[in-house]
């Protein structure tokens, strides 16, 4: 029975040790991806929060000079009457003059893309002394964004209308029900036909005079190739009104992961602990 009760104890401070490694490790990664995150959909505004005074103090500098960049690339550069942006980001992105002298430094995607995913960095530059510049780190903030999904059920003759969400996007593909086989449905430029039309100035596709023959999925692609948005589509004989379910759902991301193992191991060692005690007495 001692001999029982000593291999017990001996397996318990294994996994003791086991656990409170796991548990530095999850702190560990929780502190190192310290930055604020934003979740969006494509073709969504979405805001990059950014406030220089926690860094600069009270005071604004003489003339403000904010910076955004990803960790590869420059994004946005502001300073008193001059811009610039980033080939990519052109016409897209945006620090609000009005705000920026009151400490909101926060950076505008608009129209925001798959392809926009990533870490953004802001820095604000200001005096150093002897006219030299120093670059001071603001803020880091996390843009995770994602494609649009839905589940649409018409009546045969019915019309199907396909938000294109962007004007980035430049193609339509279909898989048929029961085929593996992506079609081509429209590219950007295509002339309307009888079935397909595409609306002049919203970003909308419209699939005219449904059959049962068109019952599958479509994809909304950009130019990247990247999918803007996916919908299921179901043709039914006896469907007597249109239905839309829309949905959406955002991958688990590194701090929620980090946060839910660190609670399963807190969990996990608590029960631990209680089982080491009631052998030890």
């Amino acid at each position: 029975m001692k001999t029982v009760r000593k291999r017990h104890r001996f397996f318990i401070k294994l996994l003791l040790c086991f656990l409170v490694g796991s548990l530095v490790d999850s702190s560990s990664l929780s502190s190192a991806s310290h930055f604020q995150s934003v979740i969006s959909t494509v073709g969504d505004k979405v805001v990059l929060p950014c406030s220089w005074k926690p860094r600069l103090g009270e005071v604004a500098p003489s003339a403000c000079h904010i910076q955004w960049r990803t960790p590869v690339e420059a994004v946005f550069e502001l300073w008193g009457e001059q811009m610039w942006q980033a080939e990519v980001f052109e016409g897209r992105v945006e620090v609000p003059k009005e705000k920026l002298g009151s400490g909101d430094c926060s950076l505008i995607i608009s129209d925001v893309q798959i392809a926009d995913t990533g870490r953004y960095e802001s820095f604000m530059v200001v005096d150093g002394g002897r006219s030299a510049k120093t670059r001071v780190f603001i803020q880091s903030v996390k843009l995770s964004v994602f494609d649009h999904k839905s589940f649409q059920s018409h009546s045969p003759g019915q019309d199907l209308v396909l938000d294109l969400h962007t004007r980035h996007s430049v193609r339509v593909v279909f898989q048929g029900r029961n085929s593996s086989e992506w079609l081509d449905v429209w590219m950007k430029g295509d002339a309307n036909s009888e079935r397909l039309e595409k609306h002049p100035l919203r970003e909308q596709l419209t699939i005219k005079k449904l059959k049962s023959s068109d019952e599958g999925t479509y994809k909304v692609l950009d130019e990247n190739g990247l999918a803007v948005s996916t919908v299921q589509l179901s043709v039914e004989e006896n469907s007597t009104a249109l239905k839309v379910h829309q949905i959406q759902e955002y991958p688990e991301t590194t701090d929620d992961a980090a946060a839910k193992s660190s609670c399963s191991a807190l969990l996990i060692l608590s029960v631990l602990v209680t089982s080491f005690h009631i052998l030890h007495h």
